[in-house]
């Protein structure tokens, strides 16, 4: 019969293995949760919103209940059962769903802006892949009740203009409550969303009903920042709207001959920098542009579609930030604009999501730290000291 001690000395091998392994399940462990969850909220907590400039400062309390905070982001490019791998999806979705999740609960914007491209293969989805897409999204981006969530219509989502239809056109508008032409007004600020796909100003069907939308919209909002003027009878019977100048919202940016004159840690790189962009492809035609300026004179012009950050000034007056794009398969660094908006005035910050490439660095410097472990922990690992006395012993021999 064994002794009670020997019992003990002979089952010390198997817990130290055990605690062993209990170890390197926590520290694989504690890497995921950091690299998978924590590092959205480190780094959006980084983030702050914009004061807005300029204004009357005498009562904070009511100015700060006047301000919208909206968030602005654009092309999300969720992938499709055509040329989506699981994996890639998988790892996209998460990425996308817990860095907006998280700064839903730490920013708590008013209202959400998505500025097109949603879908990466919208354009070709059968109804059911739709259907599919349709559903994760939903669960990946929503809001809860005091957060609306307005989409801009994009190229992936319908179609270029020479594959868009009535049909691809209607499902989008069904599933997110979008026409071209919709004015969205919030604490008297008037947002303009325009599907920029149909501003070919070809006369198709499609791009006829869609001019003729902004056109009304147009001439409803002139005459609401009009003083009353009683002899102006093409205003007599219009509704007012708040007199505030309108932000654009749409998915291809204002025509630019490229983005050489762009800068900042969001922008193309270098080598992408001086290509000329293609008319109507890249961005909106000329006149398709000017169409919009005179129709609105906005104050500001959001837009996606380049994914690429860019700030450029319109007219030598109107501003126009392209948004960069939201999804890592897309961009190292994705990011979203916070703005701070008011009747009057409006300031806009960046938010950047965690780089990529610092994550993956982070995950392979924990696999080559674990390896080192477990080759120490088994002996297969000489340690310096003892290969430095080893060397010392044999000089000495000889």
């Amino acid at each position: 019969m064994l002794s009670p001690g020997l019992t003990t000395v002979r089952s010390l091998p198997l817990k130290k293995r055990l605690c062993f392994l209990l170890k390197l399940v926590c520290f694989v462990s504690s890497v995921l949760i950091f690299c998978e969850f924590l590092i959205y909220y480190l780094v959006i907590f980084q983030c702050r919103w914009p004061e807005v400039k300029g204004g009357d400062h005498s009562g904070e309390k009511e100015i700060s209940t006047s301000v919208l905070k909206a968030i602005i982001l654009a092309d999300t490019h969720l992938l499709g059962e055509i040329k989506g791998h699981w994996l890639d999806k998988l790892r996209r979705e998460w990425q996308m769903e817990r860095s907006f999740q998280t700064a839903l609960w730490l920013l708590q914007p008013d209202i959400v802006f998505i500025l097109g491209d949603v879908f990466d293969e919208g354009k070709w989805s059968s109804p059911q892949a739709w259907a599919d897409d349709v559903r994760r999204f939903q669960k990946m981006f929503q809001c809860p009740v005091s957060t609306e969530l307005v989409v801009v219509v994009g190229n992936h989502d319908i179609g270029f203009h020479y594959e868009m239809t009535a049909y691809k056109v209607n499902r989008f508008e069904k599933v997110f409550n979008f026409t071209s032409g919709k004015l969205v007004t919030r604490k008297g600020i008037n947002f303009i969303l325009v599907n920029s796909v149909a501003m070919e100003g070809d006369g198709c069907t499609l791009c006829r009903a869609s001019e003729a939308k902004l056109v009304a919209l147009s001439h409803q909002l002139n005459c609401s920042q009009q003083k009353p003027n009683r002899s102006d009878k093409r205003c007599s019977n219009v509704e007012k709207l708040p007199a505030s100048e309108p932000i654009l919202l749409q998915h291809y940016p204002l025509y630019r001959k490229s983005d050489a004159e762009c800068s900042g840690e969001d922008s193309a790189p270098p080598e992408e920098k001086k290509i000329p962009f293609k008319e109507k492809y890249d961005v909106l035609s000329q006149e398709a542009s000017q169409k919009l300026l005179w129709w609105f004179r906005p104050r500001l012009v959001l837009s996606g579609h380049t994914h690429s950050g860019c700030e450029v000034l319109h007219a030598g007056r109107i501003p126009e930030v392209s948004v960069p794009s939201f999804s890592w398969r897309n961009r190292n660094n994705p990011g979203f604009i916070m703005g701070s908006i008011t009747p009057t005035d409006f300031s806009l910050q960046k938010c950047f999501l965690p780089y990529e490439s610092r994550v993956l660095t982070t995950y392979c410097a924990a696999g080559a730290l674990l390896v080192i472990l477990v080759l120490a922990h088994f002996q297969l690992l000489t340690p310096p000291f003892c290969f430095g006395q080893r060397l010392i012993s044999k000089h000495k021999a000889v």
